[in-house]
């Protein structure tokens, strides 16, 4: 029966570990990816609640600075087309 060399086999052996090792890791990061997928949800949720309740407390029609905390009034944005002036070619 024919063998491999010790060389050749643990050259072998150290590859499989290796792989192996690989995939563990992978698995290991789309495990951190899937958790912090969940923490951006939930801080998007409670995003939208905050949101919601700041809404219901100073009007749906403002803005707040997010640096300064001021709170001011949407500028209203005109429905109508903006009136056309005429240029004179020469």
């Amino acid at each position: 029966m024919k063998k491999l060399t010790k060389d050749e086999l643990a050259n072998l052996q150290n590859l499989q570990k290796d792989f192996n090792t690989a995939k563990l890791e992978l698995g290991n990061t789309v495990l951190q990816q899937s958790k912090i997928m969940e923490s951006i949800e939930m801080i998007k949720s409670q995003f939208g609640e905050k949101e919601k309740e700041l809404m219901d407390k100073y009007g749906k029609d403002v803005t707040i600075n997010l640096e300064t905390g001021e709170i001011s009034e949407k500028e209203e944005e005109s429905k109508e087309a903006p009136e056309l002036k005429k240029v004179e070619t020469k």
